[in-house]
């Protein structure tokens, strides 16, 4: 048994490493790249004559290289070409907007209002608990702290001049 892998090493290394591309290919997490290269190493240790075992301890060695100096640079290269704008509830964040439905709290009543936000989208807003105030009038500007679901909880904003 011993012999056959000894003689025939390179079918061993060939398939590790067309498996290690294919699953590559699907998770894209240069993890399997740097193995294929490891099991690369094997294959061309046993084409110099060296002993299975050898071969073994080059393709590891090799793989554990390349996995902790060459991937986390090709990681950060890879990530770094990612759009930095937020998106979804990041971009709505600290968003300005004027109350157009009045945000008034009382005994009871949730307080719930309407804002128009500076992207133009209205949404169901309520006052932050601690804000000192219990009520906003149409037009008062806010700021957006926070979204609960599909209601946008705001604070008072400066006012601007009209």
């Amino acid at each position: 048994m011993i012999e056959f892998f000894t003689d025939y090493s390179w079918v061993l290394w060939v398939a590790l490493v067309l498996l290690f591309v294919i699953v590559e290919v699907a998770t894209v997490d240069f993890t399997f790249l740097m193995l294929a290269i490891g099991s690369v190493g094997g294959l061309l240790a046993g084409l110099f004559g060296a002993p299975f075992w050898l071969q073994i301890i080059v393709a590891a060695v090799v793989s554990i290289l390349l996995l902790f100096t060459v991937r986390p640079p090709l990681l950060r290269a890879l990530k770094r070409g990612g759009d930095p704008t937020p998106s979804n509830i990041e971009a709505l964040l600290g968003a300005r907007g004027v109350v157009v439905v009045p945000l008034i709290d009382r005994q009871g009543d949730s307080g719930l209002g309407q804002v128009k936000l500076s992207n133009g989208e209205t949404w169901t807003a309520r006052l932050l608990a601690p804000t000192g105030q219990d009520s906003l009038d149409t037009g008062a500007t806010v700021v957006v702290t926070a979204i609960e679901g599909s209601t946008a909880v705001v604070v008072p904003g400066e006012r601007t001049p009209s």
